[in-house]
């Protein structure tokens, strides 16, 4: 079954973010500032491209989704990060609507509509376990009459670690969140031209059944000071440790994250207090 993985990197949709713009340039103006590119760089180099690169299962393919209007320099440089990532595929498109642009993306990237196929979507900050495509896999194939009988079957690895790098190497906290948008993913079947970007993460199982799994660590969440999700004035605070040895060790065992790689590229960033 064809896997197909979607990541928005920067892109200045119409809609989808939780920080609103008065306008179109006003987004991305925000987007595409040097500091915040410079951290989303940062963060998809050291955390999320490890474990899509590593995976054990390399048979699927990643969409890169970015604008049509982004700078050159930028534009060149995500070419360079993912010139030995054979599964990945950037894809520019001007400011669209949000969820209508993100489903026709997905849509033109199934092989074959009369075929079924599994979806998942990425952040640009967050990571997946070397196992993910793999896993999934295996959660597909162990549900045979719930994708015989829905149209759409959701599947949710709900445990893992929410995670900062700096300088000093990876600060993290393991976490258990349910529908959290990592390490989310659909089964779709023949026919059938919704994705999963047409729902939102959270409400996913208010359309369809799920299937959830909480005994492995299945993703790392990303956390920054550029997170759309951590703008609001409600947001809770979360209490994050540095990883001492064996922490770095369970993070390069089960997401190929590399904390001396991770000390490399945040060289010069400040180190941050636990």
């Amino acid at each position: 079954m064809q896997v197909i993985g979607l990541c928005r990197f920067s892109y200045p949709a119409l809609g989808g973010f939780q920080v609103e713009h008065d306008s179109t340039d006003d987004r991305i103006a925000y987007l595409y500032a040097p500091e915040r590119m410079e951290e989303r760089f940062r963060q998809f180099e050291a955390i999320t491209l490890p474990g899509l690169k590593a995976q054990t299962d390399g048979d699927f393919s990643f969409l890169i989704v970015v604008g049509d209007q982004l700078p050159k320099p930028y534009s060149d440089r995500l070419h360079d990060l993912v010139a030995d990532f054979p599964q990945a595929r950037i894809v520019a498109q001007p400011p669209r609507e949000h969820r209508p642009v993100m489903a026709e993306i997905l849509n033109d990237a199934r092989d074959d509509l009369g075929q079924p196929c599994l979806q998942f979507r990425h952040d640009d900050d967050d990571a997946v376990a070397v196992t993910f495509v793999q896993r999934l896999r295996e959660a597909a194939a162990d549900c045979p009459g719930l994708l015989r009988d829905h149209r759409l079957v959701g599947f949710d690895f709900n445990r893992g670690y929410i995670a900062r790098p700096d300088s000093g190497g990876i600060l993290a906290q393991e976490t258990v969140t349910p529908y959290w948008g990592v390490a989310l993913a659909m089964a779709v079947k023949p026919w059938a031209r919704h994705t999963i970007m047409n729902f939102g993460h959270n409400r996913l199982n208010r359309f369809m059944p799920t299937v959830t799994f909480t005994h492995e660590p299945m993703f790392v969440r990303g956390h920054n000071d550029h997170n759309d999700s951590r703008q609001g004035e409600k947001v809770s605070k979360v209490r994050l440790k540095r990883l001492d040895a064996a922490g770095e060790l369970t993070f390069q065992q089960s997401f190929a994250i590399s904390s001396d790689r991770v000390r490399a590229i945040f060289a010069g960033t400040p180190r941050l207090a636990p």
